[in-house]
Protein backbone atom coordinates (compact mmCIF):
# COMPACT_ATOMS: atom_id res chain seq x y z
CA UNK A 1 0.00 0.00 0.00
CA UNK A 2 1.25 3.33 -1.00
CA UNK A 3 2.65 5.82 1.37
CA UNK A 4 -0.17 8.45 2.13
CA UNK A 5 1.41 12.29 1.32
CA UNK A 6 -0.02 15.09 2.29
CA UNK A 7 0.82 18.62 0.95
CA UNK A 8 1.90 21.82 2.29
CA UNK A 9 2.35 25.16 0.25
CA UNK A 10 3.49 28.47 1.56
CA UNK A 11 5.39 31.44 -0.08
CA UNK A 12 8.24 30.60 2.51
CA UNK A 13 11.75 32.29 1.38
CA UNK A 14 9.56 34.11 -1.46
CA UNK A 15 11.53 36.88 -2.79
CA UNK A 16 9.82 40.45 -3.01
CA UNK A 17 7.88 41.61 -5.92
CA UNK A 18 8.78 43.18 -8.40
CA UNK A 19 12.38 41.35 -9.46
CA UNK A 20 11.53 39.72 -12.87
CA UNK A 21 15.03 38.15 -13.12
CA UNK A 22 15.10 36.87 -9.79
CA UNK A 23 16.93 33.46 -9.38
CA UNK A 24 14.60 31.72 -7.39
CA UNK A 25 12.63 28.49 -8.36
CA UNK A 26 9.42 26.69 -7.23
CA UNK A 27 10.94 23.33 -5.38
CA UNK A 28 8.94 20.71 -4.09
CA UNK A 29 10.84 18.75 -0.90
CA UNK A 30 8.89 15.61 -0.11
CA UNK A 31 10.05 14.64 3.00
CA UNK A 32 9.39 11.10 4.99
CA UNK A 33 7.79 12.01 8.53
CA UNK A 34 7.54 10.05 11.19
CA UNK A 35 6.18 10.72 14.80
CA UNK A 36 5.75 8.30 17.29
CA UNK A 37 3.50 9.51 18.96
CA UNK A 38 1.04 10.86 16.43
CA UNK A 39 1.05 7.43 14.15
CA UNK A 40 2.66 4.25 14.14
CA UNK A 41 3.76 4.51 10.20
CA UNK A 42 5.30 6.85 8.83
CA UNK A 43 4.26 9.25 5.38
CA UNK A 44 5.50 11.24 2.64
CA UNK A 45 4.57 15.37 3.54
CA UNK A 46 5.42 17.82 0.43
CA UNK A 47 6.43 21.32 0.88
CA UNK A 48 6.57 24.05 -1.71
CA UNK A 49 9.44 26.71 -1.67
CA UNK A 50 10.67 29.45 -3.56
CA UNK A 51 14.53 28.84 -3.56
CA UNK A 52 17.62 29.79 -5.16
CA UNK A 53 18.78 26.25 -6.35
CA UNK A 54 22.32 27.50 -5.37
CA UNK A 55 21.42 26.97 -2.02
CA UNK A 56 21.87 23.72 -0.32
CA UNK A 57 19.51 21.10 0.91
CA UNK A 58 19.78 21.67 4.58
CA UNK A 59 18.75 25.70 3.56
CA UNK A 60 15.16 24.25 2.59
CA UNK A 61 15.04 22.14 5.17
CA UNK A 62 15.64 25.29 7.64
CA UNK A 63 12.85 27.44 5.48
CA UNK A 64 10.69 24.69 6.00
CA UNK A 65 10.96 24.46 9.81
CA UNK A 66 11.36 28.23 10.25
CA UNK A 67 8.12 29.40 7.98
CA UNK A 68 6.08 26.24 7.20
CA UNK A 69 5.55 23.53 9.89
CA UNK A 70 8.07 24.16 13.25
CA UNK A 71 7.98 20.28 13.82
CA UNK A 72 10.37 19.02 11.38
CA UNK A 73 12.95 17.24 13.33
CA UNK A 74 16.43 16.73 11.49
CA UNK A 75 19.85 17.04 13.13
CA UNK A 76 22.65 19.83 12.16
CA UNK A 77 25.37 21.49 13.64
CA UNK A 78 28.42 22.82 11.66
CA UNK A 79 26.19 22.90 8.11
CA UNK A 80 29.88 22.42 6.45
CA UNK A 81 30.39 19.27 6.24
CA UNK A 82 32.50 18.30 8.72
CA UNK A 83 30.32 17.23 11.49
CA UNK A 84 28.39 14.63 9.77
CA UNK A 85 25.46 15.29 11.76
CA UNK A 86 22.96 15.67 8.61
CA UNK A 87 23.41 12.45 7.17
CA UNK A 88 19.95 11.45 5.11
CA UNK A 89 18.68 10.18 1.94
CA UNK A 90 18.54 12.53 -0.42
CA UNK A 91 16.49 11.31 -3.88
CA UNK A 92 17.09 7.74 -2.81
CA UNK A 93 20.86 8.14 -2.12
CA UNK A 94 23.09 8.87 1.49
CA UNK A 95 23.93 13.09 1.56
CA UNK A 96 24.98 15.87 4.05
CA UNK A 97 22.02 17.86 3.82
CA UNK A 98 24.85 20.67 3.88
CA UNK A 99 26.96 19.65 1.20
CA UNK A 100 23.60 18.80 -1.02
CA UNK A 101 23.25 21.64 -4.10
CA UNK A 102 19.33 21.93 -4.82
CA UNK A 103 20.72 22.67 -8.89
CA UNK A 104 22.36 19.37 -8.72
CA UNK A 105 19.26 17.17 -7.82
CA UNK A 106 16.65 17.77 -10.38
CA UNK A 107 15.04 20.13 -8.97
CA UNK A 108 12.58 20.25 -11.66
CA UNK A 109 10.78 16.72 -9.92
CA UNK A 110 10.17 16.64 -6.11
CA UNK A 111 12.65 15.81 -4.09
CA UNK A 112 12.96 13.15 -1.69
CA UNK A 113 14.19 13.52 1.62
CA UNK A 114 13.91 10.64 4.22
CA UNK A 115 16.46 8.97 7.01
CA UNK A 116 19.00 6.80 6.45
CA UNK A 117 18.19 3.44 6.36
CA UNK A 118 19.36 0.47 8.60
CA UNK A 119 18.93 2.41 12.32
CA UNK A 120 15.66 2.31 14.07
CA UNK A 121 13.77 6.28 13.20
CA UNK A 122 12.99 8.17 16.38
CA UNK A 123 11.53 11.08 15.09
CA UNK A 124 10.73 12.29 10.89
CA UNK A 125 14.46 12.60 9.68
CA UNK A 126 16.34 11.53 13.40
CA UNK A 127 17.39 8.03 14.04
CA UNK A 128 19.12 6.20 16.76
CA UNK A 129 22.84 6.24 16.26
CA UNK A 130 23.69 3.96 19.40
CA UNK A 131 24.44 0.84 17.50
CA UNK A 132 26.33 2.62 15.03
CA UNK A 133 28.71 4.16 17.74
CA UNK A 134 28.78 1.08 19.67
CA UNK A 135 30.67 -0.61 16.91
CA UNK A 136 32.77 2.18 16.36
CA UNK A 137 33.70 2.18 20.31
CA UNK A 138 34.16 -1.98 19.86
CA UNK A 139 36.79 -1.73 17.13
CA UNK A 140 39.38 0.71 20.01
CA UNK A 141 39.10 3.58 17.77
CA UNK A 142 42.25 5.25 19.99
CA UNK A 143 46.20 4.90 19.78
CA UNK A 144 47.36 1.83 21.71
CA UNK A 145 51.11 1.18 23.17
CA UNK A 146 52.55 -1.09 25.41
CA UNK A 147 54.32 1.74 26.91
CA UNK A 148 52.42 2.34 29.90
CA UNK A 149 54.45 5.26 30.90
CA UNK A 150 54.10 8.56 29.70
CA UNK A 151 56.09 9.30 26.95
CA UNK A 152 58.77 11.73 27.28
CA UNK A 153 58.77 13.06 23.44
CA UNK A 154 56.79 12.48 20.49
CA UNK A 155 55.79 9.37 18.88
CA UNK A 156 57.81 10.37 15.77
CA UNK A 157 56.41 9.07 12.18
CA UNK A 158 57.69 8.95 8.72
CA UNK A 159 55.64 10.87 6.61
CA UNK A 160 55.58 7.64 4.15
CA UNK A 161 54.28 5.61 7.24
CA UNK A 162 51.46 8.54 7.46
CA UNK A 163 50.53 8.37 4.33
CA UNK A 164 49.93 4.65 4.71
CA UNK A 165 46.47 5.42 6.61
CA UNK A 166 45.99 9.46 5.61
CA UNK A 167 42.75 8.09 3.28
CA UNK A 168 40.53 6.74 6.73
CA UNK A 169 41.65 9.77 9.02
CA UNK A 170 39.06 11.58 6.96
CA UNK A 171 35.92 9.46 8.57
CA UNK A 172 33.75 12.06 10.26
CA UNK A 173 31.49 9.55 11.37
CA UNK A 174 28.29 10.80 9.40
CA UNK A 175 26.65 7.08 8.81
CA UNK A 176 26.16 7.56 5.34
CA UNK A 177 28.95 4.50 4.19
CA UNK A 178 27.34 2.21 6.79
CA UNK A 179 22.92 3.02 6.37
CA UNK A 180 24.33 2.66 2.50
CA UNK A 181 25.31 -1.00 2.89
CA UNK A 182 22.85 -3.61 2.17
CA UNK A 183 24.07 -6.36 4.23
CA UNK A 184 23.99 -3.75 7.58
CA UNK A 185 20.38 -2.98 6.35
CA UNK A 186 19.57 -6.93 7.05
CA UNK A 187 21.94 -7.45 9.35
CA UNK A 188 22.31 -4.85 12.50
CA UNK A 189 25.15 -7.00 13.64
CA UNK A 190 27.82 -6.08 10.80
CA UNK A 191 29.92 -3.85 12.40
CA UNK A 192 29.71 -2.11 9.17
CA UNK A 193 32.25 0.02 6.76
CA UNK A 194 32.47 3.17 9.31
CA UNK A 195 33.63 1.28 12.06
CA UNK A 196 36.47 -1.69 9.87
CA UNK A 197 37.47 2.30 8.50
CA UNK A 198 38.38 3.52 11.87
CA UNK A 199 39.91 -0.19 12.78
CA UNK A 200 41.96 0.12 9.78
CA UNK A 201 43.00 4.03 10.97
CA UNK A 202 45.00 2.64 13.71
CA UNK A 203 45.55 -0.94 12.16
CA UNK A 204 48.24 0.98 9.35
CA UNK A 205 49.71 3.58 11.93
CA UNK A 206 52.98 2.36 12.82
CA UNK A 207 52.66 4.38 16.16
CA UNK A 208 49.83 1.60 17.31
CA UNK A 209 50.77 -1.99 18.86
CA UNK A 210 47.41 -3.26 18.79
CA UNK A 211 46.93 -3.86 15.46
CA UNK A 212 46.20 -8.08 16.07
CA UNK A 213 43.57 -7.02 18.77
CA UNK A 214 41.83 -5.03 16.28
CA UNK A 215 42.62 -7.92 13.66
CA UNK A 216 41.01 -10.56 15.50
CA UNK A 217 37.40 -8.40 16.59
CA UNK A 218 37.37 -7.73 12.61
CA UNK A 219 38.00 -11.21 11.83
CA UNK A 220 34.71 -12.06 13.71
CA UNK A 221 31.17 -13.60 11.71
CA UNK A 222 29.75 -10.07 12.43
CA UNK A 223 33.54 -8.46 11.03
CA UNK A 224 35.29 -8.34 7.28
CA UNK A 225 34.01 -11.06 5.92
CA UNK A 226 30.19 -10.18 5.59
CA UNK A 227 31.12 -7.36 3.18
CA UNK A 228 29.94 -8.00 0.15
CA UNK A 229 31.66 -5.49 -1.66
CA UNK A 230 29.02 -3.60 -3.77
CA UNK A 231 31.08 -0.35 -3.24
CA UNK A 232 27.50 1.37 -2.20
CA UNK A 233 30.17 2.63 0.90
CA UNK A 234 32.83 4.25 -1.49
CA UNK A 235 29.90 5.86 -3.47
CA UNK A 236 27.99 7.32 -0.10
CA UNK A 237 31.09 8.87 1.62
CA UNK A 238 31.10 13.00 1.66
CA UNK A 239 34.83 12.89 1.90
CA UNK A 240 35.97 10.90 -1.22
CA UNK A 241 37.24 8.18 1.43
CA UNK A 242 37.89 4.35 -0.50
CA UNK A 243 36.09 2.80 1.92
CA UNK A 244 35.71 -0.79 -0.32
CA UNK A 245 39.86 -0.63 -0.57
CA UNK A 246 40.21 -0.18 3.01
CA UNK A 247 37.50 -2.79 3.88
CA UNK A 248 39.91 -5.08 1.37
CA UNK A 249 43.20 -3.82 3.01
CA UNK A 250 42.23 -5.17 6.44
CA UNK A 251 41.07 -8.78 4.56
CA UNK A 252 44.70 -8.72 3.33
CA UNK A 253 46.31 -7.93 6.81
CA UNK A 254 43.67 -10.74 8.44
CA UNK A 255 45.03 -13.08 5.49
CA UNK A 256 48.94 -12.61 5.43
CA UNK A 257 49.21 -10.61 8.96
CA UNK A 258 51.09 -7.82 7.15
CA UNK A 259 50.28 -4.59 7.98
Amino acid sequence: MATPVLDKSDAAGKPEPGFADSPYITVTFRIRRFNPEVAAEASWEDFQLEIDPKERVLDALHKIKWDLDGTLTFRRSCAHGICGSDAMRINGKNRLACKTLIKDINPEKPITVEAIKGLTVLKDLVVDMEPFFQAYRDVMPFLITKDTNEPTRERLQTAEDRERFDDTTKCILCAACTTSCPVFWNDGQYFGPAAIVNAHRFIFDSRDEAGEQRLEILNDRDGVWRCRTTFNCTDACPRGIEVTKAIAEVKRALITRRY
